[in-house]
């Protein structure tokens, strides 16, 4: 028998007490055009549980009115990445999983996806991750302390297919000045995405910003690394045809 489904929220209305909110940056700041789509679609009853109760201790709501204290969030770890979009968060649960030593700070705005994140991450004894409900640009722009990550992780972001929504693209010269700020010199950046426009696309912003550098001598993709799991979604993909192109850069 599959789960109940709880009901729907009148607009801004917080659907979880305790949990994340509809809107945390609300009105502070300017509007900007979104290279996401909010997506609060109908949680299970796990899930919803899930964001109750494991919300204030491994949650938080990117409302950019402070700066985080990544020491305090990951007590007695000292490598710290930042993963924008994480979809249900199998492949981030599994990662964290493997490599118990390093923090991922996992944001998103799929409520179904957090609340399945928070639990994967409860029955796996996985206290190195934390998630983020919000704009990412917010995150990165008033709340991460310069020199503060050792990585960013962007796994299948929305490719935007139609020529006019490119510039809702996350992976764009803009976006790579901004992140540069809180990436450690050596971070690695590591991006994943089976649409094939948007894979060049990537590679070309990557390789001219100054601030970061390939990976690969040929200046290429690079081979999936074994620390990127095969997702379900993936795999699918796979089996249709599609090329995953990976691309590994560092922080100079």
């Amino acid at each position: 028998m599959s789960e109940s489904k709880t009901p729907h929220a009148r607009p801004n209305e917080p659907r979880f007490p305790d949990g994340p909110k509809p809107d945390p940056a609300g009105s502070h700041f300017e509007r900007r055009i979104r290279s996401f789509q909010p997506r609060r679609s109908r949680v299970t009853t796990s899930q919803a549980d899930a964001l109750q109760r494991l919300w204030p201790q491994w949650g938080l709501d990117i409302d950019g009115q402070r700066v985080l204290d990544l020491a305090a969030l990951f007590p007695g770890l000292d490598r710290i990445v930042l993963e924008i979009g994480f979809g249900m968060g199998e492949a981030t649960a599994q990662m964290a999983a493997e490599d118990p030593h390093t923090g991922i700070l996992a944001v998103d705005v799929h409520t179904p996806g957090q609340g399945n994140l928070l639990g994967l991450a409860e029955r796996g004894g996985m206290t190195n991750v934390r998630v983020a409900n919000g704009d990412a640009i917010i995150l990165l722009r008033e709340m991460l302390p310069e020199n503060s990550l050792d990585g960013l992780r962007v796994y299948f972001p929305d490719p935007w297919p139609k020529a006019r929504h490119h510039k809702r693209r996350l992976l764009q010269p803009e976006f790579l000045d901004l992140v540069a700020g809180p990436l450690k010199p050596g971070a690695l950046v590591h991006c994943a995405t089976d649409w094939e426009e948007y894979a060049e696309q990537m590679l070309d912003v990557l390789t001219a910003h100054p601030a970061y550098e390939n990976t690969q001598p040929d200046g290429g993709w690079a081979p999936r690394p074994e620390f990127r799991p095969l997702t379900r979604f993936e795999g699918q993909g796979l089996d249709k045809g599609h090329v995953v192109h990976d691309l590994l850069f560092r922080r100079r």
